[in-house]
């Protein structure tokens, strides 16, 4: 506590690291300040989300989002895939703070090692067994075989991932506490990029030679 006695100088000194301490962070995207705020995907402008369509232009569609009826094609190299309702997908997300993800797999799919730089997750499978797992901040990885009825949640910016382990396909649906969590996805970020990330930096970080990296980087097309 300061006393009457207490000189200007010192009362200075301690304003001014009270400024300068962390202030409390929040976890999720900022509250909105209006019912609802449409997003106008067209405009030129985005800080934190797009500006509100004007009232009046709003409809009972812009509400209700239809996208995650049908099962997404696994097509692919790593058997599964993400149909997202975030708020480019679904505008009526705007602001709000929430999105959700349906994830198909097909036998033996997997939804790669990936992290979320601005969410939390939570999901529940549906159909068939996943294992889940993600890896802490201290190197610690937690996993489990889940099935359907079953959730787990990611902390926020940490990598993790979903394997298919059953015998047939499999369905989960993901939410996440931002309107546009964004994706990171650990292999196509380190061998996709473009540009390329230089050889030097991957063969030191993996501790092999070119022609392992070149041979991986040749699977996504960098």
């Amino acid at each position: 506590m300061f006393s009457l006695s207490s000189s200007p100088f010192q009362l200075l000194c301690c304003l001014i690291v009270l400024f300068i301490l962390p202030l409390p962070s929040r976890s999720a995207d900022p509250d909105p300040l209006q019912d609802f705020c449409v997003a106008d995907l067209n405009s030129s402008v985005s800080v934190n989300g797009f500006p509100c369509k004007p009232a009046e232009q709003v409809v009972s569609d812009d509400f209700f989002f239809d996208g995650l009826r049908k099962e997404g094609n696994t097509s692919n190299i790593f058997g599964a895939t993400v149909t997202s309702a975030n708020v480019f997908t679904f505008p009526g997300l705007n602001t709000l703070g929430l999105s959700t993800n349906r994830v198909d797999f097909a036998p033996g799919g997997l939804n790669p090692p990936h992290s979320h730089p601005r969410a939390s997750e939570t999901g529940v499978v549906i159909v068939g067994k996943l294992l889940v797992g993600f890896v802490t901040g201290d190197n610690v990885f937690h996993s489990k075989v889940l099935s359907p009825g079953e959730m787990f949640v990611i902390p926020r910016g940490l990598v993790h991932f979903q394997l298919n382990v059953g015998e047939g396909k499999a369905l989960a649906f993901t939410s996440f506490n931002s309107h546009f969590p964004g994706v990171v996805i650990s292999s196509t970020s380190l061998f996709g990029s473009t540009p390329s990330i230089p050889n030097a930096v991957l063969t030191k970080a993996f501790q092999v030679g070119d022609d392992v990296i070149n041979g991986i980087r040749s699977k996504f097309g960098s």
